[in-house]
């Protein structure tokens, strides 16, 4: 009798753990968002990308230009995520359109091009609305639920070779920006799409551009980058906020002197969570697969990093070395970090709570 107790207890313990290791495993999957290749249903790496989804390796799916052929062929991809993935929380299905230069969606597919940030400021607040309300209304006809905008880096330096080359601020005042920004995601939650605010703690000032490589702002940033971050936080207009990989070195004790924004405690918990009043909101950060992570840190370093400096969600383009197995890798090293460490375990824990709360608001 005794032995048969025993036995039924471990039986218990082992389903027990196995549950805990299958939780642990979906919380860190909505960690990752990741890009895939191909456009169309018949093609391998979006068959992966499928598998990905259902298993609940990612807990979302970015598309890149090479992603969309035609109208039919990308909602047929977009139905076909809805359909595979788990039921509960709805995968985000995102994309970057700005306007501009920055658009996935264009009118070679038949979808309506908009002007530039910098553009749409000029016009003012009335034509903004209406502009962002047609951008939104496509990007739901076509089956996106998150668009990576708006832009709210100061257009300080006009030499910048990522912003301003390409008209991508709304302006040079934070209250301007915050409010053209507020414009643009009001648009979009009036069709239920979420939005990032995006490059914190600001890429109007730099220099060079962090897909290229390191880029430090140390010199050129100022505290005035934050304003459209305060306000628009302030009027709980930020679903995410998207960290840039900027080095800024405030001087401040910590990581801040080893860390661009995106992998800074500093940046992120201190700064963002703590003097900004982000606490419980989603951050995500920019393309781990850019030049300046890819050439700096190791995979597994800029992850684990990440999670630890506060951030929610992890993204990749997989356009560095494009792999069907990229999520299952990244999850891979978020879980067996989280079962050594607890305290690794308790950042996952609180990234899961963040974007389960997010996700509601779709």
């Amino acid at each position: 009798m005794l032995r048969a107790v025993v036995a039924a207890i471990v039986i218990w313990a082992g389903a027990l753990s196995a549950a805990f290791a299958q939780d642990l495993e979906h919380m860190a999957g909505q960690m990752i968002v990741v890009g895939f290749q191909g456009d169309s249903l018949d093609d391998s790496g979006v068959k992966a990308m499928l598998n990905d989804v259902a298993a609940g390796r990612v807990g979302g799916v970015m598309f890149l230009g090479n992603n969309v052929a035609s109208s039919s062929q990308v909602t047929a991809i977009v139905s076909a995520i809805r359909a595979a993935a788990p039921a509960g929380l709805p995968p985000l299905i995102a994309l970057d359109q700005e306007g501009g230069k920055v658009e996935r969606l264009t009118a070679k597919v038949g979808f309506k091009e908009e002007p530039t940030a910098a553009e749409v400021s000029a016009m003012g607040e009335a034509r903004a609305s209406a502009i962002y309300n047609e951008m939104a209304n496509g990007l739901m006809e076509w089956g996106f639920n998150t668009n990576f905008g708006p832009v709210v880096d100061l257009n300080v330096n006009p030499n910048n070779p990522i912003i301003a080359r390409f008209g991508r601020s709304f302006g040079d005042n934070g209250q301007e920006v915050a409010g053209m920004a507020g414009t643009f995601i009001n648009a979009h939650h009036n069709y239920g799409i979420l939005t990032a605010l995006k490059h914190f703690p600001g890429h109007g000032s730099s220099q060079a551009d962090s897909h290229e490589g390191f880029v430090d702002i140390s010199k050129s940033w100022s505290a005035a980058e934050l304003d459209p971050y305060q306000r628009l936080i302030g009027q709980g207009m930020a679903d995410m906020i998207m960290a840039g990989h900027l080095f800024a070195n405030e001087g401040a004790a910590g990581d801040s002197e080893t860390y661009p924004a995106s992998l800074s405690s500093y940046w992120i918990t201190d700064v963002l969570r703590g003097q900004l009043g982000f606490g419980n909101g989603v951050v995500i950060t920019d393309d781990m697969e850019m030049g300046a992570i890819r050439q700096n840190y190791g995979f597994k370093q800029a992850i684990l990093q990440a999670v630890r400096a506060g951030d929610d969600i992890l993204l990749f383009s997989n356009t560095a070395k494009p792999r069907t197995t990229l999520a299952n890798e990244v999850q891979a090293i978020l879980v067996d970090e989280a079962e050594r460490d607890p305290a690794f375990r308790q950042r996952i824990e609180e990234s899961y709570r963040r974007i389960v709360a997010m996700k509601e608001r779709i």
